[in-house]
């Protein structure tokens, strides 16, 4: 009987079923001005869909459907999630409305570049196209090519993870493992992710690999160059790659512009990630009997270090830059936006004293007004530099040792990490938030 049902089930197909956009258009050669209130509707939802697809905040999402609907003459009101989205459209006297659903949600900077140009060029020429070439220059912008492979996108993601682990302290030994640790974890998840396995699945899947990964690699070196047993507690930077920047960042910046049900949705969907990566992380230190230390001194001069932040600022932000789809140029534009701002937070930290958290808001404060002049200068979209840019001072560490300690019953150690770790995420999309205030003034009111 059950399995009789479970066939009926399959025959039935997927939960989330492709749209035929083209399909829904009765003539494609009328002008988009002129095309019937659900063809315009209809438009304006796949705009949506494609720009909520990049990863990128509400109300990005929101502002791109209001463009588009002035510039075909209707009205637009829309509620937007993490993967779905409810509007209307009206004009004088016809209303309609649609909702819509992603199968899942990620992250693309290059298709959220070739959205804003689209809606520039749409604006430029007032709409002055037929349904069918919307129709096709959307259908462009959906099947972009990636621009890095499972095996590319590993090894950025193995740059940006031993770059982390050296500006958290880390030696030679620790960044190599780190390096094959994060490449391997985040080669397995693109291909799992690929396969449209399950998130979760493939997060633990892949943490797991990395965590294995570097302990391989540890023995390793330790076999060949006899390293101290002290080394073996840089696993935790080969598991930063599963660091969920663009939710957690995009999740504050929506709730500070009241668009609370986006915001919450992605802090959640951020969170499910951090715990179960997390949770992860410390059930294979369990039973490998590792333990989260500090890393060895460096004994570096104060110059030296400087001289060093730079170039490792520069290479994790471009690392995990690439990971999010991003063009060469792209990737290496936010490493240098990062380079100044990330090495700027670790000096105040180090010579005046200054707070983690306070420290992370005058970083995030400044690569949010250096983005801007940027998105002004070259025309990339400020998200898809911001971002990148800050990620890699997310307290990725300090989320893992809350988790660490809590497992092991050490409430009280664990709490004070989650304390730090919560201040640190906090004051991110603070400080991006203040720029974005600054330098734009749209954003200054709620409207």
């Amino acid at each position: 009987m059950c399995a009789v049902i479970a066939e009926k089930m399959e025959f039935f197909g997927k939960n989330h079923v492709m749209i035929p956009w083209h399909d829904s258009v009765r003539d494609e050669s009328v002008p988009i001005k002129k095309a019937s209130i659900k063809d315009r509707a209809t438009l304006i939802g796949r705009a949506g869909m494609i720009e909520l697809s990049c990863g990128t905040g509400a109300w990005r999402v929101r502002d791109s459907m209001n463009i588009l609907g002035r510039v075909i003459g209707v009205a637009v009101t829309a509620d937007v999630g993490l993967t779905s989205i409810n509007f209307s459209v009206s004009d004088n006297d016809q209303f309609y409305s649609e909702s819509l659903t992603l199968t899942g949600t990620g992250v693309n900077t290059e298709k959220l570049m070739q959205m804003e140009n689209f809606m520039d060029e749409m604006v430029l020429h007032e709409g002055n196209y037929t349904l069918g070439e919307v129709h096709r220059m959307l259908d462009e912008i959906d099947k972009a090519p990636q621009h890095w492979g499972n095996v590319s996108a590993g090894l950025a993601s193995g740059l940006a993870c031993s770059s982390f682990t050296f500006l958290l302290g880390g030696g030679l030994t620790e960044m190599a493992g780190a390096f094959v640790g994060a490449a391997i974890g985040h080669y397995v998840r693109k291909k799992m992710l690929g396969k449209r396995l399950q998130l979760v699945l493939a997060i633990c899947t892949s943490v797991a690999a990395a965590c294995l990964s570097y302990e391989l690699m540890f023995l390793l070196l330790r076999f060949l160059f006899h390293v101290e047993t002290s080394h073996e507690a840089g696993y935790i930077g080969s598991m930063l790659f599963i660091i969920p920047g663009f939710p957690l960042i995009t999740s504050g910046l929506d709730m500070a512009k009241q668009d609370m049900r986006s915001g919450l949705e992605r802090l959640g969907h951020a969170l499910v990630i951090i715990v179960s990566g997390t949770l992860t992380g410390w059930l294979v230190a369990y039973f490998m009997h590792i333990q989260p230390g500090n890393f060895l001194p460096l004994g570096l001069s104060p110059l030296t270090l400087f001289l060093l932040r730079l170039p490792a600022s520069f290479c994790g932000v471009f690392g995990f830059s690439t990971m999010y789809n991003s063009s060469p140029k792209m990737s290496a534009t936010a490493g240098l936006i990062g380079m100044i701002s990330n090495t700027l937070r670790l000096e105040l930290i180090d010579l005046f004293g200054i707070p983690g958290a306070a420290a992370a808001f005058i970083d995030a404060l400044v690569s949010g007004l250096i983005a801007s002049k940027v998105h002004h200068k070259l025309g990339y979209p400020r998200i898809a530099l911001t971002v990148p840019s800050i990620v890699i001072m997310v307290p990725g560490m300090f989320m893992y040792k809350s988790m660490y300690y809590l497992g092991t019953g050490a409430l009280s150690v664990g709490m004070g990490w989650m304390t730090k770790a919560i201040l640190m995420v906090v004051c991110m999309p603070l400080g991006l938030l203040f720029a974005r205030v600054l330098t734009d003034r749209r954003w200054r009111y709620d409207n």
